[in-house]
């Protein structure tokens, strides 16, 4: 089941030119972490890469392995950041969880979930929203 909470953060408005997506990219990743780690989260690895794709984020929750995927969207007119992650992607995210948990023998020995944290400016306040939602990937496995 999974369990959503949103907070907001005052902070100067900015706009992502493609040149500098990367940059803006960590600077939410370091975001969300300091958010998480807030939360009570110890980050373990950021940018995990693999064949198969990317994990922003690896924390722990007290004794399990959190996956993390962050997304930021500067308006959310049109759809909001954690709704933006589609399905193939959950799916490449899920892939890459396992080739990480494989690559560290930790398959069957570790209890873990996939969250999303998504990160929208308000419009009017410039405001940052920081909704996160818990074990929002579920896996079949």
């Amino acid at each position: 089941m999974s369990q959503k909470t949103i907070s907001t953060y005052r902070s100067a408005r900015s706009a992502t030119a493609p040149k500098h997506r990367r940059s803006t990219g960590n600077r939410y990743e370091q975001l969300a972490a300091e958010h998480l780690e807030k939360q009570g989260l110890q980050l373990i690895r950021s940018n995990y890469h693999c064949r198969l794709g990317e994990i922003d984020l690896i924390m722990q929750d007290q004794n399990t392995l959190v996956f993390v995927e962050v997304r930021y969207r500067l308006r959310n007119d049109f759809v909001s950041a954690v709704v933006s992650i589609n399905a193939a992607k959950q799916q490449k995210i899920l892939r890459t969880a396992m080739v990480y948990l494989k690559q560290h023998k930790l398959n069957d020995k570790v209890p873990c979930r996939i969250d999303l944290i998504g990160l929208t400016r308000c419009r009017s306040s410039g405001e940052l929203i920081v909704e996160w939602i818990k074990n929002a990937i579920l896996s079949n496995v």
